[in-house]
């Protein structure tokens, strides 16, 4: 007779469980991050190989030619900002002069307000500049491993995606024969649903992002903000980062506003990324990004802090794509069903909501009675 555990052994594998899994994607980020980023893109991909194989195209050119326009449309991109940035380093001195005016402003600000001598004040930051210069050296050997893994990566994700479209077939029926056969039609479900899931996600993404640049650049020439356009892109793609990228993306153009113009500009700025927002979260993410991912705004804050702590920027990039793929197995997946249910953004109506009290009450009657 099989006996049965209590509940706080169960608890505590699913604890260990749960620290192993975490502890495994935070040591093989390295590896994990451009096989998931190679995973979405592939799938991304697929249609267009799909279209060229449709047209006699050899399966092997098919995935080459797919892998170039996307490399080709990436350079675009790199190169559009790399021509803005270059025009924007001929400012730098004259950023670094008002940011030193900016300071000694505030460094006489602070020490009239509270009473602290300029010396002393100035002494104390010096004091923690030498401190900080201490550990430069650290912090510059963990930036250029950063960047180093970053190219490594950036390297080996056209091998990736490329072997990912040339084993598809490979890969579909391993899953299939993890499953017994009459699981398989719940199974092909899930990879169609999941697989349309992505495509639609990232390709509203990217509408969404060319739109939001598009009217972040026109505000910031509108308001006067030296180098708009690159601005307006930079908070375009940091507004993909959900929630926490919005905050940086008005940040920026601010600062600007501030070193550059009539500091009333970073209130104008302020208000039109306001709006700007406003239209982006209540118009375009639900018509065009949210109707393709179900997952909820609480939800979503959590699974992009956790995805910074263990995989950096790029952990908040994939967060939500991957979370709602979790989604998507969660709802074919009956024991799992409660928790894709907890993941969605379906709340319950207020009826239902009181049902689960009411049909509550009537079991505890119908127990006293007995």
């Amino acid at each position: 007779m099989t006996e049965k555990l209590p509940l706080y052994h169960k608890l505590s594998v699913i604890l260990i469980g749960i620290v192993v899994f975490f502890y495994i994607l935070f040591i093989g980020q390295e590896i994990l991050v451009p096989l998931a980023f190679a995973c979405l893109l592939a799938i991304l991909l697929n249609p267009i190989v799909n279209f060229l194989q449709r047209k006699k195209v050899n399966k092997i050119v098919a995935i080459v030619l797919s892998i170039i326009l996307m490399m080709l449309v990436a350079a675009g991109i790199l190169y559009f900002i790399g021509s803005q940035a270059s025009k924007f380093a001929d400012m730098l001195p004259e950023l670094k002069q008002k940011v030193n005016e900016l300071a000694k402003e505030g460094l006489s600000w602070f020490s009239q307000t509270f009473n602290i001598t300029t010396p002393k004040l100035t002494s104390w930051i010096n004091e923690q500049k030498s401190k900080g210069m201490q550990g430069a050296s650290g912090v510059v050997g963990a930036t250029l491993g950063t960047v180093s893994g970053f190219f490594v990566g950036l390297f080996l994700l056209p091998v990736y995606i490329f072997l990912f479209l040339f084993y598809k077939p490979l890969l579909l029926q391993f899953i299939g024969k993890l499953f017994s056969s009459e699981k398989h039609k719940v199974v092909a479900d899930v990879l169609n649903e999941t697989k349309g899931l992505i495509q639609n996600y990232l390709i509203g993404l990217m509408i969404e992002m060319v739109i939001v640049a598009a009217m972040n650049s026109a505000a910031l020439m509108i308001i006067g903000i030296k180098y708009a356009i690159l601005l307006g892109v930079i908070g375009a793609i940091l507004n993909l980062i959900p929630y926490i990228g919005g905050i940086i993306a008005i940040a920026l153009p601010m600062i600007m506003g501030l070193m550059t113009d009539d500091p009333i500009s970073a209130l104008y700025v302020l208000i039109a990324y306001i709006l700007i927002q406003f239209v982006d979260n209540n118009f375009l993410v639900p018509k065009i990004v949210a109707s393709k991912v179900k997952v909820n705004a609480f939800i979503s804050i959590i699974v992009v802090l956790i995805g910074g702590t263990l995989w950096g920027v790029a952990g908040m990039f994939l967060s939500i794509p991957l979370i709602a793929i979790l989604k998507v197995i969660f709802d074919r997946v009956e024991a799992l069903e409660p928790f894709g249910y907890l993941i969605g953004d379906d709340m319950p109506e207020e009826e239902e909501r009181g049902s689960l009290k009411l049909h509550t009450k009537k079991e505890n009657k119908e127990n006293n009675k007995e």
